[in-house]
């Protein structure tokens, strides 16, 4: 009979500490992301019938669907079979597109719903994902992860708000004054704001710096976290903690109902793809929205750059610093599209570009300077405004799906804009809740969009 090995051994690393002081992690060799096939039956088989471990399928390899996968890992005492379904594979969906910008306050620098929890959770996955990148440094010659000399998993310079309305003006002063201490918001003046970055417009002579707040690369966070759920399933070989088994598979799942025989648990972490599946399409109060977030380039020879340890930008577009001579610029707002590919046309990307710079030179006047060096995108799943703002969609689907499932079917959508935000405290959570089989585990206020269905 095989043993169980559910991934190629490789020495085990040592897990790092979060490192608050570490200006920039770097990727410093690309590598690829292997995709595991189907389980063998000799495989399979290495669990007798007597202990037959549990099955769980996660739908959705982005923001959501990895943190489900790394708590489920964490929390679980028992044997555990995971198997991953995204046809596009780890952050190819709208995560792996995402602004990275994380903080957990609102446009109007109000600390969000459990912003605090929120918050120092993500800060965990990062420096979950930091150890498993910097352990390794990713010299496996079977992955790949970024490209390009400024690719990186967390820039730390902070992240800047000029006020623009004096309407909204008394209302952040007011709410910067309840910020976290673990993510300040100072506020600054037009000279301290421009001491940060040169000529930036600060029309009201006011502005609000959260130095803690940190610019996440989201692929390469994503493919270093895919990473060390693996290290973590080596580790739990050697421990008391149950068997482990994680595979990839990249492909889609046309149903819910074709998995309810093979898995204890099927939890759908698809996010705008989550209205494609039958069972659930046209049931989730969820808008889709087409966000383009454009890459420029300051040429070679324009003798400018960003400064090294200035912040990242929000304003009506944001600005998410790469490098030097690199930024990504956005987003835009396409309501109600159906469009979940990544590609962007010239077309569209003429569209964005019209929108956004405006917006951003009206902070950012230099950006005028910076050169198009390409397009991407993503369907993002807006949830319903509720009083606590928009709120993700959380809880058990068996209802949906139809018949008696006992707790196998969940759902883990609308994170909206917000994701990298939510996806560390929300995916603990989910991952107790379906371990658990109890709703109950899940705040009310993340499953009450059911009580209206």
């Amino acid at each position: 009979m095989m043993p169980l090995s559910p991934i190629t051994q490789t020495p085990i690393p040592t897990m790092l500490p979060w490192q608050p002081k570490i200006l920039m992690t770097r990727i410093r060799k690309p590598i690829s992301l292997p995709v595991v096939s189907s389980p063998s039956f000799s495989v399979r088989s290495s669990f007798s019938l007597c202990d037959r471990p549990l099955r769980y399928a996660v739908l959705g390899a982005g923001f959501a669907g990895l943190s489900v996968v790394w708590h489920l890992l964490q929390h679980s005492i028992k044997d555990l079979w995971i198997d991953i379904y995204d046809e596009v594979g780890i952050g190819g969906g709208a995560s792996g597109v995402s602004g990275g910008l994380l903080h957990p306050y609102s446009p109007k620098v109000k600390l969000l719903w459990l912003g605090e929890d929120c918050w120092k959770e993500s800060l965990k996955l990062l420096s979950v994902a930091e150890a498993a990148a910097c352990s390794r440094e990713f010299n496996l010659e079977t992955r790949k992860i970024a490209q390009g000399s400024d690719s990186f998993l967390v820039r730390r310079r902070g992240i800047l708000r000029p006020a623009v309305s004096l309407k909204n003006m008394d209302v952040m002063n007011d709410n910067s004054q309840n910020c976290l201490a673990s993510c300040r918001i100072e506020s600054i003046d037009k000279d301290a704001a421009q001491n940060l970055v040169p000529n930036l417009c600060v029309p009201l002579n006011l502005a609000f710096y959260m130095p803690e707040a940190v610019n996440v690369h989201p692929k390469s966070y994503l493919e270093a976290l895919y990473s060390a759920c693996e290290i973590l399933v080596r580790n739990m070989s050697t421990s008391s903690s149950g068997r482990k088994v994680l595979c990839l598979h990249k492909k889609s799942v046309g149903n819910l109902l074709e998995l309810a025989g093979e898995y204890d648990a099927v939890i759908v972490c698809l996010g705008a793809r989550t209205a494609f599946l039958p069972e659930l399409s046209g049931r989730l109060p969820l808008r889709t929205c087409r966000g383009v977030l454009a890459h420029l380039q300051l040429p070679d020879d324009s003798g400018e750059h960003y400064p090294e340890h200035g912040p990242s930008i929000l304003s009506d577009a944001w600005l998410a610093v790469q490098g030097p001579q690199n930024l990504h610029l956005g987003s835009t707002w396409e309501w109600n599209s159906r469009n979940y590919s990544p590609d962007v046309s010239s077309d569209e990307a003429s569209k964005a570009m019209d929108e956004l710079i405006p917006k951003a030179s009206a902070i950012f006047p230099g950006i005028k300077s910076w050169a198009f060096a390409g397009a991407r995108a993503g369907l993002r799943a807006m949830p319903p405004l509720t009083f606590h703002g928009s709120l993700p969609l959380l809880g058990c689907i068996d209802d949906f799906v139809g018949g008696n499932h006992g707790g196998k079917f969940w759902l883990f959508t609308g994170l909206g804009s917000r994701g990298l935000l939510y996806h560390g405290w929300l995916g603990k959570i989910m991952a107790q809740a379906v371990l658990s089989c109890d709703e109950t585990l899940i705040p009310p206020e993340l499953t009450s969009w059911k009580k209206k269905q």
